[in-house]
């Protein structure tokens, strides 16, 4: 049985990454924490679904369909649908009605089901139709530049946007990134200097929280599915 991934990084500013995922048999797949909502389309036994998903704030389990196959649109932080706010999908989700194999409904028009390639080109026809928006505040915190607002009013419109805060962001994407560092091979002192971790047990406590893994499981790619793109062929 195996369950893999193949994420690519996208070079639209509205868009994280761009995924596809196989699943060879049935599973309860360990789910990572997320910063930011996504879509999802698969195929099943025939018939096609889509979904919303929101942000993760921890780490827990899911099913996955038996011979399943996904593709997955991950969104930038601070984008949003116009439909339903980030905040209201924080630890949740929703399923989109009527999805065929060839379109699927958003907000209340009709869109053609993305495959790995075009998926930009979904989006920026869902933004250009206004289905699709972001806070420009945030996107500029995002690209480093410190915008002239106060504090709490940045924390505020952040949260409005994401459904986070920014520590919690900056916590789990770098509990993510400790996962693929120490997956790879990468020595945990590393991992502690390079991603600015206390020590090692604050580093071992992000990854119980937010990835659900320990050291050891990541390095030996033991601990069953994960919905993270590692190198998952080696997951029973």
């Amino acid at each position: 049985m195996a369950l893999l991934f193949d994420t690519r990084a996208s070079d639209s500013p509205w868009v994280e990454s761009v995924w596809t995922c196989t699943s060879d048999g049935v599973f309860e797949m360990t789910s990572v924490a997320e910063v930011s909502w996504g879509l999802v389309f698969f195929v099943q036994e025939g018939r096609a679904y889509a979904s919303i998903t929101g942000p993760e704030t921890r780490t827990g389990t899911a099913p996955v369909p038996e011979g399943a196959r996904f593709v997955g649109i991950q969104f930038a932080v601070g984008t949003s649908l116009r439909a339903v706010p980030t905040p209201d999908l924080v630890d949740g989700g929703a399923e989109l009605p009527d999805a065929t194999h060839r379109a699927f409904w958003l907000d209340g028009a009709r869109w053609e089901t993305p495959g790995p390639d075009d998926a930009e080109a979904l989006v920026e026809r869902l933004v250009r139709a206004g289905a699709v928006v972001r806070d420009p505040l945030v996107a500029d915190v995002r690209r480093g530049y410190r915008p002239d607002v106060s504090a709490r009013t940045l924390e505020r419109r952040f949260r409005s946007a994401t459904g986070l805060t920014q520590g919690a962001v900056r916590q789990i994407e770098r509990a993510r990134e400790a996962a693929t560092l120490l997956a790879a091979g990468t020595p945990v002192a590393d991992v502690v200097s390079k991603l600015d971790y206390f020590d090692e047990p604050h580093l071992i406590r992000g990854l119980r929280r937010y990835v659900g893994r320990s050291v050891r499981q990541l390095r030996e790619g033991t601990g069953g599915a994960i919905a993270l793109a590692l190198d998952q062929r080696t997951t029973s």
